[in-house]
């Protein structure tokens, strides 16, 4: 093999590894371009995701609320009970 044959094939050789690497680097750049479309439309999700869940802590203030609801619904049920006790045997009578 001659030197200007082993020059010619080093030069391929370089040249197909030049190009391994540009369309390595393409891949790359497309994938960085993905994640960044990705990441706007996750900021913007991200914000209506924020503006749901703002109310989250106000919620704490429902438990006490409903045991008082309860509460009143027994007292409301024995009301109801002491009014109709009775009621059928009265119709049957």
């Amino acid at each position: 093999m001659s030197a200007h044959t082993a020059w010619v094939v080093s030069l391929i050789i370089g040249l197909v590894a030049a190009l391994i690497v540009a369309g390595l680097l393409a891949a790359l750049i497309r994938a960085v371009r993905d994640i960044e479309s990705s990441v706007g439309s996750l900021l913007d999700v991200a914000g209506a995701v924020a503006a749901n869940t703002a109310g989250i802590p106000q919620l704490e203030a429902t438990a006490p609320v409903l045991g008082l609801i309860v509460e009143e619904a027994v007292v409301q049920d024995g009301y109801m009970n002491a009014l109709t006790d009775g009621y059928g045997a009265e119709a049957v009578a």
